[in-house]
Order: structure tokens, then sequence, then C-alpha cells
């Protein structure tokens, strides 16, 4: 198996966690239920703009974000 092998079992165990918690909290897992996506190098600019999430349209839920063939 080897430490690849580990490293995508590891990677793979949070992600499927990381969904079962926003899919438990009803959240999109793209923006985190934000409804936007914030890109880091802009964050600490004084006129930073957000995009809405393309996973949920803008509205933060898992059930939007679900009806948009992310799944």
């Amino acid at each position: 198996m080897g430490l690849f092998g580990s490293f995508q079992k590891w990677k793979n165990a949070k992600y499927e966690e990381h969904m079962s918690r926003m899919k438990e909290d009803n959240k999109c897992p793209d923006c985190n239920g934000r409804g936007f996506l914030i890109f880091p190098a802009s964050m600490y600019l004084y006129n930073s703009e957000s995009i809405n999430c393309h996973g949920c349209n803008g509205t933060g839920l898992y059930t939007d974000w679900g009806q948009s063939g992310e799944l």
C-alpha cells in the first residue's frame, strides 16, 4: 500500500467526513453554507469581490447543491 496509498485513504476519509457533516447541517460543501466564494488573494484587499457559489446558486443549502448535478 505504501505512503501514497495511506495518504489517499486519509484524504478520502476526510472528504467523506466533510460531506456527511455538510449534509447533516444542510450546508453547501463548496462554499460551506455562505452562498458565495472568497478567493484567498483578495481577502486582504479593501475592494474585494465575492462570487456567488455555482454549486448552490448562492443559497448556501446542501439541498440546492444536490440539485445542481454536483453529486
